[in-house]
């Protein structure tokens, strides 16, 4: 079993009278981790994907869903996104104060954090659980063993079943791309154009590590700025893409609001693009490396509660810096070097922003910018 760096952090939120929820992309694991957290015999499991159990959730009194939690120490509800006004009952279930453990899962934020956070408000306590991370992987079996796999992860991603069954890798990637991408948008209301919805997708896969301009999305898709603007926000929703804003403080030629985009996976990136070639014959070896790291550090993020601001910082002349990440006011930077080419700061940037230093990450040097395992309690 590889276990996720989250798994003892939910843990110390049991028993502290808040309903705890796991949102996630589909088949990133949510299911094998909650067999994990839910040891207790005295447990009730509610699968949403089920009617019945659907229907044992939704409109209920209070004294129905007493009745129906009894005596269980824990109660789970997967695919709670399936059931009607989840957050309703999840605000009842809390506000009953019974010495249970309430566990939701929903496999997108898209509708389950909307069909919550307003009535269950203070009444939840959210994470998020994507592919596993390469820290994961080392613990379970090695620096050394990752940094063999380093090209494999770099083409196939970090997906749980990608992992296990590295020969079946491409069939799976391609499955999750055509099966499960695009699920839960399609069932959101706003998407009218699903056609439209994959084109944009395989272009912004073609586009990690470049800067993305929305007005040359729309004109390239023949749609507007707005609709390219709202189905970037549902795929941020649904744990497909992150956005990186553009860092600017001083400069009047600093770039003040550029976006760069990254997939939480490489696998489904070259899924998207049907390239699944080993780098030697690859022209994106570089963009493939960016996006790993980029990933990878979103995710050390989230993982630890960091308040660390992430940030590409670039000018108009083009001179650029990868990530900039702010913390209590403090800079760190650093260059994702996938050849060897060495990082320098650009002369600009050293000068309006004294005292940083920039940290190139390389196939060598990349565990020293993963090493941080401390996770806030």
């Amino acid at each position: 079993m590889i276990l996720r760096e989250i798994e003892q952090l939910i843990r110390n939120d049991f028993g502290k009278g808040k309903a705890i929820v796991l949102m996630g992309a589909r088949q990133v694991g949510k299911t094998t981790l909650l067999e994990q957290l839910t040891t207790s015999d005295s447990t009730l499991l509610l699968n949403c994907d089920n009617y019945d159990d659907r229907t044992d959730l939704e409109e209920k009194t209070s004294t129905e869903l007493r009745n129906l939690v009894g005596d269980y120490q824990m109660v789970v509800i997967d695919e709670a996104q399936r059931v009607k006004n989840i957050g309703l009952t999840l605000k009842m279930l809390v506000d009953m104060k019974l010495p249970t453990q309430i566990l939701a899962t929903g496999s997108s934020s898209l509708v389950l954090s909307e069909g919550i956070n307003e009535p269950a408000t203070g009444r939840l306590l959210e994470y998020q659980l994507f592919p596993f991370t390469l820290s994961e992987l080392a613990a379970h079996t090695s620096r050394r063993e990752e940094q063999r796999m380093l090209e494999q992860r770099m083409i196939f991603g970090l997906y749980p079943e990608v992992v296990t069954h590295p020969t079946d890798a491409r069939t799976i990637l391609t499955n999750l791309t055509n099966n499960y991408l695009y699920r839960d948008l399609l069932e959101y209301r706003g998407v009218k154009k699903p056609a439209v919805l994959q084109k944009l997708v395989r272009a912004l896969a073609l586009q990690v590590g470049s800067e993305v301009s929305y007005n040359e999305m729309a004109n390239l898709l023949g749609i507007d700025k707005a609709t390219v603007e709202s189905y970037i926000d549902l795929l941020e929703k649904c744990f497909v893409v992150f956005r990186l804003s553009s860092y600017s403080r001083n400069l009047r030629t600093e770039i003040k609001r550029g976006k760069k985009i990254y997939f939480y996976d490489n696998g489904i990136r070259n899924a998207l693009i049907s390239n699944f070639s080993p780098l030697e014959s690859r022209s994106d070896a570089g963009q493939l490396w960016e996006n790993l790291m980029m990933s990878e550090r979103m995710k050390h993020h989230a993982y630890r509660r960091s308040y660390a601001q992430m940030y590409f910082w670039r000018t108009q002349q083009q001179q650029e810096v990868d990530l900039v990440e702010e913390k209590d006011g403090l800079l760190s930077a650093y260059e994702y070097k996938w050849g060897k080419a060495k990082a320098r700061l650009p002369k600009i940037f050293a000068e309006n922003y004294p005292n940083v230093a920039l940290k190139a990450v390389t196939p060598d040097s990349y565990w020293e910018f993963l090493k941080d395992t401390e996770i806030s309690g």
